[in-house]
C-alpha cells in the first residue's frame, strides 16, 4: 500500500469506529455498597471500573443517571496521584476519594461536565466514586465517612 492511502485508510476506520466509540459502556459487573453518614446508611449500586479501559471510559457518554446509581474505580491498593477528569461527561458528577479502609478521604462535588481539568486525590486512595452531582450535600456525605464493601473489609 502507498504511503498517500494510509493516512486516508486510517482516517476512515477511525471515522467509521466514531459511534461506538461514542457509546455509553455497558455490561459492566455492579456491585451494592453502602456509604455510612451521620444521617445514616445510603445504598448506591455502582458500576465496576478496573480495566485501564474501563477506567478511561468511566462515565462517557452518559445523559443521565439513576440517583441510586454511580461508578467505582478499583485500583487494586492505595495509592497517590490519583487524578480524574470529566471529559465527554455530560452529566456534573460527586467524586468520593475512598481509602482502603473504606474511609472517604475527600470529595469533589458538582464537577463541571466535559472539563479538562484534574480532579484530584488529596492523598493516597484505593477508589474513586461517582455519583451525580449533588448527592454528597444531599446525603450530607462528609470525608471521614465509611464506604461499607467486602473490597474494604466492611459490609457483606
Amino acid at each position: 500500500m502507498s504511503l498517500t492511502r494510509r493516512p486516508v485508510l486510517l482516517a476512515l476506520l477511525l471515522l467509521a469506529a466514531a459511534p461506538a466509540l461514542a457509546q455509553p459502556q455497558t455490561g459492566l459487573p455492579t456491585t451494592e455498597i453502602l456509604i455510612q453518614t451521620a444521617t445514616g446508611r445510603h445504598k448506591f449500586k455502582v458500576e465496576l471500573a478496573t480495566t485501564p479501559d474501563q477506567m478511561a471510559r468511566g462515565l462517557m457518554y452518559r445523559r443521565e443517571m439513576a440517583a441510586d446509581r454511580g461508578m467505582l474505580f478499583d485500583y487494586g491498593r492505595e495509592q497517590a496521584g490519583i487524578s480524574m477528569w470529566m471529559k465527554n461527561t455530560f452529566i456534573p458528577l460527586d467524586m468520593l476519594f475512598v481509602k482502603a479502609d473504606g474511609s472517604v478521604l475527600n470529595i469533589a462535588e458538582r464537577t463541571v461536565p466535559q472539563s479538562l481539568a484534574s480532579v484530584s486525590a488529596a492523598g493516597p486512595v484505593r477508589v474513586v466514586i461517582e455519583l451525580n452531582g449533588g448527592t454528597a450535600s444531599r446525603l450530607k456525605i462528609k470525608p471521614g465517612d465509611k464506604v461499607l464493601h467486602p473490597m474494604f473489609g466492611t459490609g457483606s
